[in-house]
């Protein structure tokens, strides 16, 4: 691992710039205040700032901005609300039922409005007992509000003075998850390569791709400036975000037979070249990803076309060293890698060369794209959308129900007066930071919440056991709650550390000598938060991953027949548009991923929830591979040339039976018989006559030492395509019968 590379990565990303923005904006105001002696008095003013700071996720200014205004009178009206009824018991219980289901159903409008529910009811918690607000509501509420207001400032000044700051950090991340794509699959030019090991990787790493593409689409395509301004920065941005897509999808079509290439080549320098090499370019693309996230100019270090030539040069000396009839196949397979190597380069040269601030090219930029098609599906902001969720089918309403009911439990738990607990609001908060929809992320952040508050509560207490400088304390104070924002996203447990790390010196700032309260208070109710959390959501109304299977199977299965088809369209020379493909291949990566996140919670489902795991393994890794095969073979569709050897118009009505058979099976719907018969049809190729051909000539002549480089044969070319359509319908077969198989164990449940 580069430490360095990935230090950069960090302080360059969204997550510290925004991490440091809302510490910053939480920790000025309270120096000054600090140093008119007012901070106790005006405590409540960083503390709103620090919520409001917390709804602030990534995406459109104007969406931002409103959630941020939104936030803001809600967070005041709860806050005020919730300090009024505070002596009043039974207002307090319905209090909870109404505002826990309510602000967690709200979830049903998208991740945003989710962020701010759960925010939402963490400020009734803080404020359930009164304890922060005193005998003087209003104006404790009202000091509450201009904290909150302070955030909002904040935001529109650092939004004015840097309004592309936000799309380039994310794209410079895309670019950041694509060379950790690459590093995996240059794995696969090593020695003996795991071959599982790197399937279940490039998984992995393909649904961390899905999701950030999903975001960037977002920030991207929806943020006025960027696609209705003419500036050469907007353009750029957009270029440079099209055409990580387009590199992603070369990376994605670089499929090849691996076991094969290591069992011939395997032992060979040129597979060493091969691994070096890619690792190389990974680096670089790291590289630009970090400049696009800083927004420093970026300074290529490789020299792509030497580097490539030394490896082609590598090549033909072993070919002339093994090259005859009997090794004409390993070597066209070969030189296919090498030209998928070729391609990855060409897309990378090209996106330096984007970057490179070519503003001739910027203006030249019109993809002729409707932008709108390729933003994720959102909920409108109506009240049937509302009304429709309240059934037990929907996973929103379950959701809200957990999370009322845990906690109404963790209220009344805190009111034994047995236990000695001062306040209720820690647990509270524990219960909605860890309860999640899904059981397995749930059970994942339970622990993760545990032990990270004991580490953070351990190394906190000692700081302030040795440390008595109060700038120094101010200053670990400012680092952990800069890293704790920073990490909430991207690693739990190191946050939760750090955010308990500040909550202590906090606290300490406070009400100083009270380390040994606050010590036992925090973990006990952490303790108990976690408790509840765990029982709630095992026992009440969960949502296993199971039962999302199937209707992940159906959308994966459908949009891979959709691709296809469009891509043998391509072959076909069929009227087609470059923005029908574009959907089509996203539509298919995103459904691909959808169905790989789903299988890999369901592993931290329990055992006797994890239904024919092997089965939906089987069917998520069947389900790549037809994508990614298909992909490869767009690659030769969208270069123009014909290809009569091959009968691709029976390739297209074999395979796209054998997937509508598997679509059909999903769908449970009855199939013609002859989709059967045209699954079983035998295409007329002449590749093989003419492979035969070629390799009679070879025994016959002279093998040639010409060296063209960059150019493939026509007997290659085909060759491939024949490969890929072979593997295609092979794969397709056998996640027909893996449905097949599925669909028994089904119907034998739904018997008992």
């Amino acid at each position: 691992m580069n430490y360095s590379s990935e230090l950069k990565k960090f302080l360059t990303s969204q997550y510290i710039y925004s991490g440091a923005r809302i510490a910053l904006a939480i920790v000025i105001p309270s120096i000054i205040l600090a140093q008119f002696g007012l901070l106790k008095e005006y405590f409540l003013f960083p503390l709103g700032t620090s919520f409001v700071g917390l709804t602030d996720q990534p995406g459109p200014f104007i969406r931002r901005r409103n959630t941020l205004l939104l936030s803001i009178f809600s967070f005041f009206l709860i806050a005020l609300f919730a300090s009024l009824v505070k002596d009043f018991p039974i207002a307090v219980y319905l209090e909870i039922i109404c505002f826990g289901f309510f602000f967690s159903m709200i979830g049903v409008y998208g991740l945003r409005l989710a962020t701010f529910g759960s925010l939402a009811l963490v400020v009734l918690s803080i404020f359930i007992d009164g304890h922060l607000t005193g005998n003087d509501i209003l104006w404790s509420s009202f000091i509450f509000f201009l904290g909150c207001f302070w955030f909002f400032v904040v935001f529109m000044i650092v939004s004015t003075l840097q309004p592309y700051k936000l799309a380039s950090q994310v794209v410079g991340e895309n670019y950041l998850e694509l060379a950790d794509y690459l590093r995996i699959k240059a794995g696969y030019y090593t020695k003996n390569p795991d071959a599982d090991s790197q399937l279940n990787q490039l998984i992995s790493q393909q649904i961390k791709i899905k999701n950030l593409q999903e975001d960037t689409r977002e920030i991207v395509f929806r943020t006025r400036k960027i696609v209705n301004e003419s500036t050469t920065q907007s353009r750029l941005l957009m270029l440079m975000f099209l055409n990580s897509v387009d590199l992603y999808d070369k990376l994605l079509t670089s499929e090849n037979d691996y076991k094969r290439m290591n069992l011939v080549f395997g032992d060979t320098k040129l597979v060493q070249d091969i691994h070096r090499y890619l690792l190389l370019m990974a680096d670089e693309i790291t590289n630009l990803g970090i400049s696009l996230q800083s927004g420093l100019s970026y300074k290529q270090i490789t020299n792509f076309d030497a580097e490539l030539k030394n490896i082609y040069d590598e090549f033909f000396e072993h070919r002339s060293q093994r090259f005859s009839s009997e090794t004409l196949e390993d070597f066209m397979m070969l030189r296919q890698v090498l030209m998928r190597i070729t391609e990855i380069t060409d897309e990378v040269n090209t996106i330096l060369k984007v970057n490179s601030q070519d503003v001739k090219l910027a203006k030249s930029l019109s993809t002729g794209l409707d932008y709108s098609k390729f933003l994720p599906k959102e909920e409108q902001l109506n009240h049937k959308v509302f009304l429709s969720n309240f059934s037990l089918k929907s996973g929103h309403f379950r959701h809200a129900i957990r999370v009322t009911i845990a906690l109404l439990l963790g209220y009344i738990v805190s009111r034994f007066e047995i236990l000695g607990i001062g306040h209720s609001y820690w647990i509270l908060i524990t219960i909605i930071a860890i309860l999640k929809p899904a059981y397995s992320t749930t059970k994942h952040r339970n622990m993760l919440r545990f032990f990270g508050t004991l580490a953070g509560a351990i190394i906190a207490y000692i700081i302030l056991y040795f440390v008595d400088d109060a700038s120094v304390l101010l200053g670990v104070l400012l680092i952990s709650m800069i890293i704790c924002f920073s990490l909430l996203k991207s690693n739990y447990f190191w946050a939760v550390l750090f955010m308990t790390i500040y909550i202590f010196l906090s606290f300490n700032f406070l009400r100083p000598g009270n380390v040994n309260l606050i010590f036992k208070d925090r973990l006990l109710d952490t303790l108990i938060g976690g408790v509840i959390t765990f029982l709630v959501a095992y026992f009440v109304l969960p949502v296993w991953e199971h039962t999302q299977n199937l209707d992940l199977m159906k959308k994966s299965s459908k949009s891979n027949l959709d691709y296809f088809r469009l891509v043998m369209d391509h072959f076909l020379k069929k009227d087609l548009n470059d923005e029908d493909f574009r959907l089509k291949r996203k539509n298919a990566i995103i459904n691909l991923a959808n169905l790989s996140d789903n299988f890999q919670r369901m592993i931290s489902d329990p055992k006797n929830q994890q239904r024919k795991l092997e089965t939906v393994h089987q069917f998520v890794t069947t389900t790549h591979l037809i994508t990614a095969y298909t992909a490869s073979l767009s690659q030769y569709a969208k270069t123009g040339h014909d290809f009569p050897e091959i009968d691709l118009e029976n390739w297209k009505i074999k395979i796209s039976a054998e997937l509508l058979r598997t679509s059909s099976l999903l769908f449970q719907k009855d199939l013609d018989e002859n989709i059967k018969t045209e699954s079983r049809i035998k295409p007329e190729d002449q590749v093989f006559d003419l492979l035969e051909k070629r390799k009679a000539e070879l025994e016959s002549q002279t093998i040639s030492n010409e060296k063209k480089t960059f150019t493939v044969s026509h007997l290659t070319e085909i060759k491939n395509i024949r490969e890929l359509l072979e593997l295609i319908y092979d794969v397709a077969k056998d996640q027909r019968k893996i449905i097949e198989e599925y669909l028994i164990y089904q119907s034998t449940i739904a018997k008992q």
